[in-house]
């Protein structure tokens, strides 16, 4: 009877030791094949299947069976998280389940710069968030989306500041948009307000020029002097006679010579024909163009005018008569170079 006992006692050890050593291969030890981190993206609305279907699209596991039978032990797969979720090399489906049941997203880099419009903007980061451009330009053309904030359609623009900022993938349109508003207040610290203030403009009005700052500058390092004559021109109540904003008027960017047609457009983007800062950036307007703005030259210039060397460089002038001079250089080397549109 002794040697009974311990028979089955000895069986019992080994089918526990042999079930232990099954559920650390299947649950426990590494099932990632892969030698580099692996990004996955999990769709809104995703069920356990389609989960499925995307871990087998990217082939990165050795084991897909012993996944899913991790899945059903930890009893995963009821709901399905969405975002983006990055796989480490080693990973265990112990590892793996966690991270996708918790929702334990790996933020992505969103990137954009050099933006003119808002169309632009939607189509730039719908391809790098689960929210599509449509989507995002939908959320843009509605102004009750925003105007509680004090932004319109015109304004709206302002609050998106080239950059790189990490989100969550899996962020809609509307978390976008209050992920960029928080960033655009935090940038307008009380210590810019009072910059601002100082030069007599408001935030809006600070973006609004910014933008034509940076259309106008080649060279970083002008944009200050730039923005300096702009403000001149502002506190003496002279039109600002910028030519990006006739470009943003008549809605085709790819001019490279202001003629007389395009100056008559009749759009108050057109600073020939409106004085002041048109309704709103002509562009996202760059933090080294907010920045030039608000730490502008102080100086007596009201002209400016690109260099006929094609060195990106502006002529600077106080009066009339000499930035005519200079003015008249540039025409004849457009001249030159047969740019008459």
């Amino acid at each position: 009877m002794k040697k009974i006992i311990l028979t089955v006692f000895y069986l019992l050890l080994a089918a526990g030791l042999a079930i232990i050593l099954l559920l650390w291969t299947i649950v426990l030890r590494s099932n990632v094949k892969a030698s580099e981190p692996v990004r996955i993206y999990v769709p809104t609305g995703s069920d356990f299947g389609t989960l499925n279907d995307t871990l087998m699209s990217a082939d990165f596991l050795r084991s897909h069976r012993s996944f899913v039978i991790t899945s059903r032990l930890k009893s995963f797969g009821k709901t399905v998280k969405p975002g983006s979720y990055v796989i480490e090399p080693g990973m265990s489906n112990n590892s793996i389940v966690n991270i996708l049941r918790s929702g334990r997203q790996t933020p992505v880099n969103v990137t954009f710069n050099n933006i003119r419009t808002l169309g632009e903007l939607a189509g730039r980061v719908g391809g790098q968030i689960e929210a599509d451009s449509a989507t995002l330009a939908l959320f843009f053309g509605d102004e009750t989306n925003y105007s509680a904030d004090g932004f319109d359609s015109r304004t709206l623009i302002g609050v998106f500041i080239p950059d790189t900022y990490q989100l969550y993938w899996s962020v809609d349109a509307r978390g976008f948009y209050r992920r960029m508003l928080k960033e655009y207040r935090d940038y307008w610290n009380d210590e810019r307000l009072a910059m601002a203030r100082s030069a007599g403009l408001t935030p809006a009005e600070v973006s609004a020029l910014a933008s034509i700052v940076d259309e106008e500058a080649s060279r970083e390092e002008e944009k200050p002097r730039i923005a300096g004559v702009y403000i001149n021109r502002l506190r003496l109540g002279m039109p600002l006679q910028a030519d990006p904003t006739v470009k943003f008027a008549v809605n085709d960017f790819s001019i490279r010579r202001i003629l007389n047609r395009h100056l008559e457009v009749d759009s108050p983007y057109n600073t020939y024909k409106y004085a002041g800062l048109p309704p709103g950036p002509i562009r996202c307007p760059s933090r080294s163009g907010l920045e030039a703005v608000l730490k502008s030259e102080d100086h007596d210039y009201l002209y400016f005018v690109a260099k006929p060397d094609g060195s990106g460089y502006h002529h600077f002038s106080r009066t009339l008569a000499e930035h005519n001079r200079y003015a008249s250089a540039y025409r004849r080397e457009l001249n030159r170079r047969r740019i008459y549109q």
